[in-house]
């Protein structure tokens, strides 16, 4: 399996692997949603780190470039759309390690809360 330090984005499938690996002290990474608040409450990713709508983006995309711009970070939405505009943006201000999760939680087929 590729390791995820190496893809710019992963399918529900691979999320699901790397959250096994993660939960098993195998890989480590940050796993935001960048929904709104009303869809995350309907239903989320089981092992979302935090949610960080991307109507607010301009009130927290700073602070959360500083904070961890040494991470692995995967991005999810809907779609794969809106989490790859988010990546676009911090890859375009130099953070490495950012990922888009391609097809978001539509195409999720593992846990959710």
């Amino acid at each position: 399996m590729i390791e995820l330090s190496e893809k710019t984005y992963v399918t529900s499938e691979e999320l699901t692997e790397f959250l096994k690996k993660r939960e098993a002290g195998e890989t480590d990474f940050l796993l935001v949603d960048v929904r709104e608040q009303m869809e995350y409450d309907h239903q989320h990713i089981k092992g979302v780190d935090s949610l960080n709508p991307t109507s607010t983006f301009q009130s927290w995309g700073q602070s959360f470039f500083d904070e961890h711009k040494e991470k692995t970070i995967i991005f999810t939405c809907r779609t794969g759309s809106r989490s790859g505009n988010v990546q676009r943006v911090f890859q375009q201000n130099g953070m490495k390690n950012v990922i888009n999760h391609y097809g978001g939680i539509v195409s999720y087929d593992g846990v959710t809360e």
